[in-house]
């Protein structure tokens, strides 16, 4: 179990904000293999103060869907309390303040990772969130701007300290995007000064990666972003290895086409055809990544329109591993 303010959670293991990825479907989808809570995608607070066309999508939400968290990024006062406004007409369980992104157009906007070359408008902003909030509010970080910055520890006191409930760390630079190898050893030193929980993220790609970042940082939970990409099922392969010690049964491809079909019918049914056939080919790719004689469908994949053509495609990659 994991507390976060007074938001108490069955799990430890958290699906990350994503852009453009982690949308009502296959939130519901990474829900059905285990994961007892889930960010919607990053909202920047001028689009949501705009009250954009794409704001209902992406703040749509199931009664299954929760407990539920939100990010929003920003760097201006004036828009992140106009989007605060907005969003309290929304139902939704942890608000969280992105201060991580690496994104070269985030970044010139001193947004995201920039704000960690400005501890104190970051704190000035933490603290008019956690105000002007209804719900817990928490932060995520990176270590550092680059290699000569590694300011993370004196950011996260002053988040702390600014009323948040919990510290998302990346284990990496802005610089290092997501390259590189992940520095554990700042996460445990973060997490043993601050009284707040701290949750850490970098290359949690399997469970054995989990594994390794639980023991090496001792933080208090996870949060599982490109791992869950094509892979839904590593929120119980990681529950498991850490219960036994090893995982049982990895799905076959049988039941990974399945999974395919069911997480396209779902985009089709939320999105309308044309568009889920679409969104659905980069999904294409990432399930399967590691299977052997796949280049060919995945040309197909990436040509198709339609749903049927879409199905397809996918039931022939049964044939095509062996």
């Amino acid at each position: 179990m994991l507390k976060i303010g007074a938001l108490k959670l069955k799990s430890n293991l958290i699906l990350a904000p994503m852009s453009g990825i982690t949308d009502l479907p296959f939130r519901m989808l990474n829900r059905k293999f285990g994961c007892a809570f889930a960010f919607t995608e990053m909202l920047n607070v001028r689009s949501v103060s705009y009250k954009s066309k794409r704001l209902k999508e992406m703040l749509a939400f199931d009664q299954k869907d929760t407990p539920l968290g939100i990010q929003i990024l920003g760097c201006e006062p004036n828009y992140i309390l106009k989007a605060l406004e907005v969003l309290h007409k929304y139902k939704f369980d942890l608000l969280d303040f992105n201060a991580a992104c690496p994104a070269k157009k985030v970044a010139r906007r001193g947004e995201g990772a920039s704000l960690l070359r400005e501890p104190k408008k970051l704190c000035s902003i933490l603290k008019l969130i956690v105000n002007n909030s209804t719900v817990p509010v928490t932060v995520k970080i990176r270590i550092g701007w680059d290699d000569n910055s590694l300011n993370a520890r004196e950011v996260s006191l002053l988040a702390q300290d600014a009323g948040v409930s919990a510290v998302f760390i990346h284990g990496r630079t802005k610089m290092q995007g997501y390259s590189g190898t992940v520095d554990y050893l700042t996460i445990g030193k973060i997490k043993k000064e601050l009284k707040i929980p701290v949750i850490a993220s970098g290359n949690i790609f399997n469970a054995q990666l989990a594994k390794k970042m639980l023991d090496e940082t001792g933080c208090d939970g996870l949060l599982i972003a490109r791992g869950a990409l094509g892979n839904p099922w590593i929120f119980k392969e990681i529950k498991e290895y850490l219960a036994k010690g090893k995982i049982t049964e990895r799905p076959k491809i049988n039941r990974i086409a399945q999974i395919m079909i069911r997480h396209l019918h779902s985009y089709t049914e939320f999105y309308g055809e044309r568009n889920a056939v679409i969104k659905f080919r980069k999904f294409f790719s990432w399930y399967t990544k590691s299977l052997r004689n796949i280049r060919h469908l995945r040309e197909k994949a990436s040509l198709t329109k339609a749903e049927a053509g879409m199905v397809l495609v996918v039931r022939k990659i049964i044939d095509r591993v062996f």
